[in-house]
């Protein structure tokens, strides 16, 4: 039996992990979203589950899973809690940082089995080179926004750009501002109280900063100029397995806004009829167009991810027309489970106003995750661009 077998045979099965977690979940919501960010209690129980660790490295721990089953995972969670399975998708994708880190930098951050990982990938901090203590590093200053699961995170990372002795960024071969991932201990970031929105609001998704704190440079990544771990699961790229991540919380979201209104159809009358909404045409015609939409967006999500995985799987990377479809996979997927949840709302009445319907939770969640900017507009600018042959900067596809 290899490595990875031996390391991933000793964490619960990802999918038997989701439902125990979704269980736990039940009847929580309510408490979840007034906290505005997951009770410790339940970001530890994902943890012993290992729900953070799909794609850390089987190496030092994890399961470093097929990009699907971090899907899987999330749709399951967010079929009860949109807030929960964003929180777990992003300590998940976060732990793939693990695959760019020295070996010894690994295991002490990820060997934990309790660690649980946030951060925001895009470049709001500036880093100058420094050596303290004889160790080559940075001075990293900068502040953050939308630090989802940072409240219950033992290391937060932020995007830092890289500054030259002039104070200029220093550019990357690729033509872009060099950047890196900066980790930090939990214990050197504030936290700060901007975390009060109409959807996702038990993410504790708020802004967090550091003022000129040292990390030592075998604590930095960059995503793009430096080379992970040689396996199937890092030849996709983290902006790519975000996305992913993001399209399972939409989905999930949309499927269980069709549960909830399939169990309310049988026993409502709308106001006005005497038929049980589950008898009116409408509904037939609108439950019908949902599923439609929902199963066939997830499929070219799965077909998508699975050419990918295949690929690299075989050839030790992936293409960037398998990048490209990813992106417009998952953006695809995540507008068309807002549209999912939107027409289950709207059917459903007055019902689905009321905080006692789920169906007016997720109809608030699925809008704030379609704000997101690895699923936004742009995305289908950047892939219509590679499908009309117009030259493009593919370094962030």
């Amino acid at each position: 039996m290899g490595e990875k077998e031996t390391t991933a045979a000793k964490l619960p099965d990802p999918l038997i992990a989701a439902e125990e977690f979704a269980t736990a979940l039940k009847g929580r919501s309510n408490e979840i979203e007034r906290n505005r960010f997951l009770p410790q209690e339940l970001a530890d129980h994902a943890a012993r589950l290992g729900l953070h660790r799909l794609c850390i490295p089987a190496a030092y721990g994890g399961h470093e899973a097929n990009p699907m089953r971090l899907v899987e995972v999330a749709e399951r969670i967010a079929r009860v809690d949109g807030s929960a399975a964003w929180c777990v998708f992003i300590g998940a994708t976060s732990g793939m940082v693990a695959a760019f880190l020295r070996p010894e930098e690994a295991r002490a951050i990820f060997g934990d089995p309790m660690t649980i990982t946030a951060g925001v990938f895009a470049p709001r901090g500036q880093a100058r080179a420094a050596v303290e203590g004889g160790i080559s590093g940075y001075r990293v200053s900068g502040r953050w926004q939308w630090g989802s699961g940072s409240r219950n995170a033992s290391f937060i990372m932020g995007g830092a750009l890289i500054l030259g002795e002039d104070g200029k960024p220093v550019m990357a071969p690729e033509g872009i501002p060099q950047n890196r991932m900066m980790i930090f201990p939990a214990a050197d970031v504030t936290l700060l109280d901007t975390w009060d929105v109409s959807g996702l609001a038990g993410t504790g998704s708020t802004d967090f900063e550091v003022g000129d704190l040292f990390v030592p440079h075998s604590r930095s990544v960059s995503l793009i100029g430096d080379r992970p771990l040689d396996r199937p699961l890092y030849c996709f790229p983290t902006f790519g397995l975000l996305g992913i991540g993001i399209a399972g919380v939409a989905l999930g979201l949309a499927r269980g806004s069709i549960d909830e209104l399939v169990t309310l159809a049988g026993g409502k009358t709308p106001q006005g009829s005497t038929k049980p909404l589950a008898l009116r045409a409408k509904a037939h015609l609108d439950v019908s167009e949902a599923e439609a939409l929902l199963r066939s967006a997830r499929a070219f999500l799965a077909e998508t991810v699975g050419a990918a995985w295949e690929a690299a799987s075989r050839d030790g990377a992936i293409t960037i027309e398998h990048r490209r479809d990813i992106r417009l996979a998952t953006t695809h997927a995540v507008r068309a489970a807002a549209r999912t949840v939107d027409l289950m709302y709207t059917l459903a009445g007055g019902t689905s106003v009321y905080r006692s319907s789920a169906l007016q939770r997720h109809f608030r969640d699925v809008h704030v995750a379609t704000q997101h900017m690895m699923v936004s507009d742009a995305t289908y600018e950047l892939t219509g661009r590679l499908f009309l042959g117009v030259p493009t900067n593919t370094a962030m596809l």
